[in-house]
């Protein structure tokens, strides 16, 4: 599983937003979300195929933590249009700074 797959389902990307503020019992991402516990860990079933987040058990419950290094090939691939978007917005703001 790619980064790039598991990161194109709202679900798992709210499922990372979350795991931002830290670690998570799959519990507790079922109070988060609305979906299912089994929906739940169908997502992060992709999202630990894709290296994106690390999972372990503590007594009878699973907790889940990100994994950012992945995310490093998304960011890097995203820079150039970065820069794209930035040199237009900063074209829009000179433009609109002399035509108000």
């Amino acid at each position: 599983m790619s980064v790039y797959a598991a990161l194109a389902e709202p679900h798992r990307r709210q499922i990372l937003d979350l795991l931002r503020a830290g670690e998570m019992s799959a519990g507790e991402l079922v109070d988060a979300l609305d979906l299912s516990q089994p929906g739940v860990s169908k997502h992060l079933k992709v999202l630990r195929a894709a290296g994106l987040v690390d999972v372990w058990p503590r007594g009878k419950q699973r907790f889940y933590a990100l994994r950012p290094d992945p995310l490093v090939e998304v960011t890097n691939w995203l820079e150039p249009y970065r820069m794209l978007w930035s040199s237009r917005l900063d074209n829009l703001e000179h433009y609109l700074e002399e035509n108000p």
